[in-house]
């Protein structure tokens, strides 16, 4: 049975601004898309809070609630300004939720990506991406985007790479944080794993690398990659076994930090697609 919060002041609010500020363990859950993708994976919502009018008018909002509802979840009814304080966004969402952050194990990041195991090769064939200081939240989302639609088995955020579980990283990655395998390491930390894992480490660099064709990406594959404008680290490319360079067109000098791991993965997506097919 939902409840009503007519005020602001209400310490459910709270709860949600402190969620916003990456307070606490709760994840935010901005918007419809989010909590059906939620759902779709059994993530436990522990509170939403709804638009009272867009519940009668829309009827996604009332079928998203009654789920909410059947799987456990506590549902509140609100006025448009409570709206405004509970969610993040510009324009408020008509639905927010917290819920719990998905299980963060190393082991399911090795894991074989889908294609190798559905089509039962023995081989533990990962394909990691290790993101290195991406701060921008939504760049970070859009990199755990790339990495679940390319094919990669899991993302380590590293070194002093923002929340992959906060309200912006979240609505980056449309969902993709919630299934793919993520987890956070310090940067030394992310390579030792990646090593103890039998992982070739692949470091992607602006220039004086071979380019992604000319390197066997179908192997245990730990992709590096820095944020735009820094890169990565020297010390980070000193310990790599590969250095990966897109070719540019001049005057041309990098790419966001998203799309170069795009370019790289979709390279190591088709080099390992025709190895399961032969």
């Amino acid at each position: 049975m939902a409840f009503r919060i007519s005020s602001r002041q209400n310490p459910a609010v709270a709860r949600f601004r402190e969620a916003a500020r990456g307070s606490g363990d709760a994840m935010l859950l901005d918007g419809p898309h989010l909590l059906a993708e939620a759902l779709g994976v059994r993530l436990r919502i522990d509170l939403t809070v709804v638009d009272h009018e867009a519940m009668e008018r829309r009827e996604e909002i009332g079928r998203l609630v009654r789920e909410i509802e059947d799987a456990g979840g506590e549902v509140a009814m609100a006025t448009a300004a409570v709206m405004a304080a509970v969610s993040p966004v510009r324009s408020p969402s008509a639905i927010v939720a917290l819920a719990q952050r998905p299980p963060q194990t190393v082991s399911r990041l090795f894991a074989s990506p889908a294609p190798f195991a559905r089509r039962g090769l023995s081989v533990s064939r990962p394909l990691v991406v290790i993101a290195c200081d991406i701060q921008e939240p939504g760049n970070l989302g859009a990199m755990v985007r790339v990495a679940e639609a390319a094919g990669a088995s899991g993302i380590i955020a590293a070194g002093q790479s923002a929340d992959p579980f906060s309200w912006k990283a979240l609505r980056g990655s449309m969902g993709s944080a919630l299934r793919l395998p993520i987890v956070a390491q310090s940067s030394a930390d992310a390579l030792q794993t990646a090593r103890a894992h039998h992982c070739t480490i692949a470091a992607a660099v602006p220039r004086d690398g071979r380019t992604p064709e000319e390197i066997d990406l179908t192997g245990p594959t730990a992709l590096l990659v820095g944020a735009e404008g820094l890169g990565l680290p020297d010390e980070l490319v000193e310990l790599a076994d590969e250095r990966i360079s897109i070719p540019m067109q001049p005057p041309v000098e990098s790419l966001n930090a998203a799309v170069a791991a795009a370019v790289i993965l979709y390279e190591a997506r088709r080099q390992r697609h025709g190895l399961a097919l032969s």
